[in-house]
């Protein structure tokens, strides 16, 4: 607690954090922040003004990032052609082996493909996978039969947002080791995506707040004119 409070003491002397800034220069504010000793994630973050207990109000989308995530993304394709798969850049493959697998806990990937036949067996796991994120889903493009193009899109950095229980949505853009313009046009592309998430029903103020921030930052608030048009 104490090196995080001298790390926040520390990041209030590079600017007033209780300013609004520009997306551009939110991110340059962000790149004089003291650094941790791993290299750090730089998260987007948004908080809507959607009621999330309306179903016809959630948002959630996927968009590659320009610069990728900074991350090796592990992906798992539900098939019942494994060695395409594994031959396409999948770290594992199959159906029934792995759906054991999973339902006594194993949890070694990060983003899970499937075939429009394989989904009709991967259901009958959607209550292990939905509450971690994981269940394929057509919106999210990771329910495809085309899998070498629906691997190379996740590996290549696309990232896929869903809003929470409270209207808030937190998108991964990528290393506080990337340069300020990968960081931004990272941004710039994901800030657009939830922008076009709008649900078509929806009235009133969209985005209410986007904050900008690393891992162990605090976080530098976004001017409301970047987003005032979604």
């Amino acid at each position: 607690m104490e090196q995080k409070s001298k790390r926040y003491r520390s990041a209030v002397k590079v600017a007033d954090l209780t300013k609004e800034y520009p997306l551009k220069d939110a991110v340059e504010i962000l790149g004089r922040f003291p650094k941790a000793k791993f290299d750090e994630t730089v998260e987007f973050s948004f908080r809507l003004g959607v009621d999330p207990a309306q179903g016809d109000q959630m948002v959630r989308g996927t968009t590659p990032l320009p610069n990728g995530t900074g991350k090796k993304v592990r992906v798992l394709v539900f098939t019942d052609n494994p060695k395409a798969a594994l031959d396409a850049g999948a770290d594992s493959a199959g159906l029934q082996d792995l759906m054991q697998k999973i339902q006594g806990g194993w949890m070694e990937f990060d983003v899970a493909i499937a075939t429009t036949e394989a989904m009709k067996t991967v259901r009958t796991i959607a209550r292990v996978l939905g509450p971690k994120g994981l269940m394929p889903n057509p919106k999210s493009g990771t329910v495809t039969d085309d899998i070498p193009a629906g691997i190379k899109a996740v590996k290549a950095g696309r990232v896929e947002f869903k809003m929470d229980k409270a209207a808030n949505v937190g998108v991964g853009i990528g290393k506080r080791s990337f340069t300020a313009a990968q960081i931004l046009e990272n941004a710039a592309t994901v800030l657009e995506a939830v922008g076009k998430a709008k649900p078509a029903s929806f009235k009133g103020r969209y985005i209410l707040t986007a904050t900008l921030s690393s891992t162990m930052s605090p976080s530098v608030r976004i001017a409301g004119s970047e987003y005032s048009k979604y």
